[in-house]
C-alpha cells in the first residue's frame, strides 16, 4: 500500500481531525442501548499518549481488541501512518461492532481513510488469536480493551504474547479492574512481561485508588520458558 504524501504527508492529519471531531462532539449517531460513549472511549489524553508511545515504538503492525466508538483506534491509526512504515496494518477484532455499536466505530475509521489500513474482525478475540498465532502472524505492539471477565483476558494476553514479536509492547485497558488486573499480573509475575509505568504517566487514574487505567508492558526478548514448577501466586 502506498501511502498518499508519505507519513509525513496529509493524511495522518486527516486522521487527526476525525479524532478531535469525535473526542469534542461525540459519534455520529449513539444507536438504541448501546453503550455510553463517555464511559466506554479511552480519554484523549490517553488516546494521545498511546499514539506518542506506538510512535517511538516505530510500529508497523497492531492488533487491537475492541473497537467500540473508534476512539483508541483512531489514535492508533495515527500512529501507523506518523511512524511511518511503508505497509502499516492494523487488525481490529470486536464481535460486538455491528450488534451493539451499528458499526459507528468502523464508520469513522473508513471516514478517516483508514480502511486501507485497518481490517474489522467479527469474532470473539479468543477464537480468532489462537488462529492467528497458528499461521505465525507476528505484531509490533497490542491494544487490548475487550472483554473484562479475567478468563477471556487471560485468553486474550496468552495468544498476544504469541501474536507480539519479542520485545514488543502490549498495552491493557482499564487495568484497574481486578479481573483485568489480574489476568495482567499473571504475564508480569511468571512471564517477566515488563510494566512501562512512565510510558502512560500522565493519563487517567482512578479518583479513589490513583491506580491507572491503562498500563503498557514490554515483552521480555527472548520469551521465557519457565518451568511448571517455577510458577508463582500472582493474586
Amino acid at each position: 500500500m502506498v501511502q498518499p504524501d508519505g507519513a509525513a504527508g496529509e493524511w495522518p492529519e486527516e486522521v487527526a481531525a476525525v479524532r478531535r471531531e469525535l473526542a469534542e462532539h461525540g459519534p455520529p449517531r449513539s444507536p438504541d442501548g448501546a453503550p455510553d460513549f463517555a464511559t466506554v472511549t479511552l480519554p484523549e489524553r490517553d488516546c494521545d499518549q498511546v499514539r506518542d508511545l506506538l510512535v517511538d515504538e516505530g510500529v508497523g503492525t497492531v492488533v487491537e481488541i475492541g473497537l467500540a466508538y473508534a476512539g483508541s483506534a483512531l489514535a492508533i491509526g495515527e500512529a501507523l501512518l506518523r511512524a511511518g512504515s511503508a505497509t502499516p496494518r492494523h487488525v481490529v477484532i470486536d464481535p460486538f461492532q455491528y450488534t451493539a455499536y451499528d458499526g459507528v466505530g468502523w464508520e469513522l475509521l473508513c471516514s478517516a481513510g483508514l480502511d486501507d489500513v485497518a481490517e474489522l474482525v467479527t469474532e470473539p478475540s479468543q477464537q480468532f488469536l489462537g488462529r492467528l498465532a497458528g499461521v505465525g502472524f507476528a505484531a509490533d505492539a497490542a491494544f487490548v480493551d475487550g472483554s473484562h471477565h479475567f478468563h477471556n483476558v487471560f485468553v486474550d494476553l496468552h495468544f498476544l504474547g504469541e501474536i507480539v514479536r519479542p520485545g514488543g509492547i502490549v498495552l491493557l485497558d482499564d487495568v484497574w479492574w481486578p479481573s483485568v488486573g489480574a489476568a495482567a499480573a499473571y504475564f508480569e509475575t511468571n512471564l517477566g512481561w515488563h510494566p512501562l509505568p512512565d510510558a502512560l504517566a500522565d493519563g487517567t487514574t482512578d479518583p479513589d485508588s490513583g491506580r491507572p487505567r491503562t498500563r503498557a508492558y514490554r515483552l521480555p526478548a527472548p520469551p521465557p520458558t519457565p518451568d511448571f514448577k517455577e510458577f508463582r501466586p500472582f493474586c
